[in-house]
């Protein structure tokens, strides 16, 4: 019977903030930047003769939170909603918040929970190198994954040091 050999051996590494990111607005500013200014000198490239651009978002997710109170601001009620982008998140809390009949119906206001939401992305990388790896963000990480070459962390560091809200 034929073993596996490995072939190549992969990374990731995490840093966990000292403080969670303040909200989908200063995260989405983050991981546009990212993609809008390419701080780790990524490079496009082509597969199968189609291009790739450098830095994509290859995966997103926003979790709002509403908590419904009561008038002795007691919780009697939630809602989540678990959205694709940070427009559609946008869009959910606004509809959410402003929906009298459901605020009704659960027995309370609607109070945004931002301390319980949850944001995350992924974007993936081509260094110059060749090697593809991914950065994915969350409220209070960010982690580098699928890499090899240690250099790419030193990269990524550097930047992320340059990002208060990576602290």
């Amino acid at each position: 019977m034929a073993d596996f050999i490995e072939q190549t051996v992969t990374k990731t590494a995490v840093r966990n903030l000292a403080v969670p990111i303040a909200d989908v607005s200063a995260f989405n500013t983050i991981v546009s930047g990212v993609i809008a200014t390419n701080p780790f000198g990524c490079t496009g490239y082509d597969i199968s003769g189609v291009p790739q651009d450098a830095v994509i978002k290859s995966r997103e997710a926003y979790v709002a939170k509403v908590v419904y109170e009561d008038n002795e601001a007691k919780a009697v009620g939630n809602a989540t909603a678990k959205c694709p982008t940070v427009v559609a998140f946008n869009t959910a809390v606004a509809n959410i918040l402003a929906n009298a009949a459901l605020a009704t119906a659960m027995g309370g206001d609607a109070i945004r929970d931002t301390e319980g939401e949850s944001y995350s992305a992924t974007l993936k990388c081509h260094d110059p190198s060749g090697e593809i790896y991914y950065v994915s963000f969350t409220r209070d990480t960010v982690r580098i994954s699928s890499y090899s070459d240690d250099a790419i962390v030193a990269t990524v560091e550097a930047w992320a040091d340059t990002v208060t809200a990576l602290a």
